[in-house]
C-alpha cells in the first residue's frame, strides 16, 4: 500500500499502521499541555488575556498620573512663577527650568501613553540638575513659595520618567531633592527651627503623595494580572473537566458500537449458527474487525485523524491478501468523529467485499474531502453499508458496471 500527501504513488508495498484488530481500545489520548501557567506577580507566563487586563489597569494609572503632573505644572507652578516674576535671584533660570521639564514631561508622557517607557537615566539626570539650577536661583525670598515650583512639581516628573521601575528607584531620586533641597537651604541661611521644619514639612508633604500613586499603579497592575490569570486557570480547569467528560462519553459511546458491532457475529459463531467456512459469515466478520479497528483508530492522537482510520482499515484488508494503494492528495481539515465516521464506514464495508485489488483516494482541501474506493466487480450482491449517526453534509455514492465497483463518500463545509 503506497500513500502520499500530495502526489499519487504506483508501488504497493506493504503497512503495519497499528495493533491487529480485535485486540481490544486504546488510546493514545491524554490532556493537551496548557499553552500557559499562571504565575504570580505578573510574569511572563500569565496567560495573554491576563496581561491584557493588567496593561488596561496600567494604561489608565499611567493617564492619571501625566494628568496630575501637567495640572500641578501648568495650573499652580507656572501661575506663581509669573507672578514673582523678577523678585527672584535669577527668574530666567527658574523659569528655562520650568520649560526644560515640561518638555521631559511632554516627551516621557508620549511614550507613556504610546505604551513605551522612557529612558530613564537621561530623564532623571536632567531633572535633577533643573532641580538644583532652580534651588540656587530662585533665591531666600522665595525659598518656601510656590514659585519654588520644583518642591512639589518635580516628583511628579520623576513619577513619569520612572514609570514601572522598582519604587526604590524613586525614593533614591526623591532623597536626592531632599539633599538638594537641604543644600539650598543651608547656603540660603535658612537654618533656623521655623525653616528647617518648613523643610521637613515640604519634603514629606510633596513626596508621599507621588510615592503612594507610583506604589498603588504597580499593586493594582499586578492584582489586576493576578486575578485575571486566577479566573482564566478556573476557567480552563473547568473547560478541560468538561472536555474529559465529553470524551469518556464517546469512549463510552465507542465501546457500546464495537460491542454492538461484533457481538452478533461472534454470538452466532459461538453457538455453530454460522459456519466459518461460508463466505457470507466471514464478510461479516471481516465487516465487525474493519469497523472495530477504524473505532480504534478513532481515539489515537495523530495529525490526520480521518487518514489514520482509512490506514487502520486499509492495513487490516491487506493482512487478509487484498493488495491496496492508498493515496492521499493534499490535507484533510479537522474533522468531527460523526463526520470521520460518515466518511469512512461505506469505505470500510466496501473494502470487506474487495477481490483482487483495490485503490483508496483521498482527496482533501480546506472545505472539502473526497474519499473514493475503486475494486473489481465480483458476482454477488453489495455488502452492506452500516449507517453511522454522522453529519448530514456526507454525501455517500455507490456505482458497479460489472468491471469495477466504485464507492465514494464527500463531504463540503457547510
Amino acid at each position: 500500500m503506497a500513500t502520499d500527501s500530495g502526489t499519487a504513488l504506483t508501488s504497493v508495498p506493504s503497512v503495519h499502521t497499528g495493533p491487529a484488530a480485535l485486540t481490544g481500545p486504546t488510546t493514545g489520548t491524554g490532556p493537551a499541555p496548557r499553552p500557559w501557567h499562571v504565575a504570580r506577580g505578573g510574569t511572563a507566563g500569565a496567560p495573554p488575556h491576563a496581561h491584557a487586563v493588567a496593561d488596561a489597569s496600567d494604561r489608565g494609572a499611567r493617564l492619571v498620573a501625566v494628568g496630575i503632573a501637567f495640572a500641578w505644572h501648568l495650573a499652580i507652578g507656572l501661575p506663581a512663577v509669573l507672578e514673582a516674576g523678577s523678585g527672584m535671584a535669577a527668574p530666567a533660570v527658574v523659569a528655562a527650568g520650568w520649560l526644560v521639564t515640561a518638555l521631559v514631561g511632554v516627551a516621557t508622557g508620549v511614550s507613556l501613553l504610546g505604551g513605551g517607557l522612557p529612558p530613564a537615566r537621561r530623564l532623571t539626570a536632567v531633572l535633577l540638575v533643573v532641580d538644583a539650577a532652580v534651588f540656587a536661583a530662585v533665591g531666600e525670598r522665595f525659598l518656601f513659595t510656590t514659585a519654588n515650583w520644583v518642591w512639589g512639581g518635580l516628583a511628579w516628573f520623576l513619577l513619569l520618567v520612572l514609570w514601572q521601575r522598582p519604587v526604590r528607584w524613586l525614593l533614591a531620586l526623591l532623597a536626592a531633592h531632599a539633599t538638594i533641597a537641604l543644600v539650598a537651604v543651608a547656603l540660603h541661611d535658612a537654618t533656623t527651627p521655623a525653616d528647617l521644619s518648613r523643610y521637613a514639612m515640604y519634603v514629606y508633604g510633596t513626596s508621599t503623595l507621588p510615592v503612594a500613586v507610583f506604589a498603588g499603579a504597580a499593586a493594582l497592575t499586578a492584582l489586576a494580572r493576578d486575578r485575571a490569570g486566577t479566573a482564566a486557570a478556573a476557567s480552563a480547569v473547568a473547560a478541560e473537566r468538561e472536555a474529559a467528560e465529553r470524551a469518556r462519553g464517546e469512549r463510552q459511546a465507542r465501546l457500546a458500537l464495537v460491542s454492538g458491532t461484533a457481538e452478533e457475529v461472534l454470538a452466532a459463531l459461538a453457538t455453530g449458527d454460522a459456519d466459518p467456512a461460508d463466505p457470507a459469515v466471514r464478510r461479516r466478520a471481516a465487516l465487525a474487525a474493519a469497523r472495530l479497528r477504524r473505532l480504534i483508530a478513532e481515539s489515537d492522537d495523530v495529525p490526520d485523524p480521518l487518514l489514520h482510520e482509512l490506514r487502520a482499515a486499509a492495513d487490516l484488508a491487506e493482512r487478509n491478501g487484498l493488495p491496496i494503494e492508498l493515496v492521499a492528495v493534499g490535507a484533510p481539515p479537522e474533522l468531527p468523529v460523526d463526520v470521520r465516521r460518515a466518511l469512512a464506514d461505506p469505505l470500510t464495508a466496501a473494502l470487506t467485499g474487495a477481490r483482487g485489488w483495490a485503490r483508496l483516494t483521498v482527496v482533501a482541501g480546506p472545505d472539502e474531502v473526497v474519499v473514493s474506493l475503486v475494486t473489481p466487480d465480483h458476482d454477488g450482491p453489495d455488502d452492506p453499508v452500516p449507517t453511522p449517526d454522522g453529519d448530514r453534509s456526507v454525501e455517500h455514492l455507490h456505482e458497479r458496471d460489472g468491471e469495477i465497483r466504485w464507492t465514494q463518500t464527500r463531504w463540503r463545509q457547510a
